[in-house]
Order: C-alpha cells, then sequence, then structure tokens
C-alpha cells in the first residue's frame, strides 16, 4: 500500500504529484525547490543560499514521513551550473552527513530557474 507523505513545511507540490510517497518502508521524495514555504517564494540568490533551503525542505519531508538525513541512502541532485559544484557539496554534506549514493548532474533549467534541486531516497 502506498501512503502519500505531505507537509505544510516543505513547498506544496507545483504540479501533479506528491510531496512524497512511502512504499514498503521506503520514502520517495519528490525534488524538492529553493521555495519558502511559508511565502511560496525562492528563497536565495546564490548556490549556496538556494542550497541550504533544498535541504530544509528536504528535513521537513523527511520529518513528515518520521525519518531524517541520517536515513537517506540515495539522493539526485541537479544543477544549473556545475561551476557551483563545490559551494553546492559544502551545504550538502552539511546536511547529508551519512553519505548516501548520489548522482549529480547539470541541467539546461529547472523549474522556476533555481540554481538547484535535490530529490532523496530514504528507509523509514
Amino acid at each position: 500500500m502506498l501512503q502519500i507523505v505531505s507537509t505544510d513545511k516543505a513547498p506544496a507540490a507545483i504540479g501533479p504529484y506528491s510531496q512524497g510517497i512511502i512504499a514498503n518502508s521506503m520514502l520517495f521524495a519528490s525534488g524538492q525547490i529553493p521555495i519558502d514555504p511559508a511565502t511560496g517564494e525562492i528563497k536565495g540568490t546564490d548556490i549556496t543560499e538556494q542550497a541550504h533551503q533544498v535541504c530544509k525542505n528536504i528535513g521537513e519531508l523527511l520529518k513528515a514521513a518520521g525519518t531524517d538525513y541520517a536515513h537517506v541512502v540515495k539522493t539526485s541532485c541537479f544543477l544549473a551550473d556545475m561551476g557551483d559544484f563545490a559551494a553546492f557539496n559544502e551545504v550538502y554534506a552539511g546536511y547529508f552527513t551519512g553519505k548516501p549514493a548520489r548522482s549529480c548532474v547539470a541541467v539546461k533549467t529547472l523549474p522556476k530557474n533555481v540554481l538547484c534541486e535535490v530529490e532523496v531516497i530514504a528507509v523509514l
């Protein structure tokens, strides 16, 4: 049975998808962009600020699902500019201390022209 994860402490889905789905004791979280859930606006103008907001949003989704960063097993990271890789990694390393498996790619454009997006898979 699938269970939808939803919290008002992370940005609402802006399309026909859920913030996250729990299946077989695993959380599959949709990609998070740096939207401040309190205002609905993009937070930050540089990769450091935006990466922090993305990670905060992920933290709220993890909490809503009953898990945390230590239980994340896989991340997929999307950057608008691979030139931001080092600065993004510095922020990322502060949250994902368990060093989950990861993919990180540069993409042509992200929703709302943000600089980064991250999705996670976590164990409950």
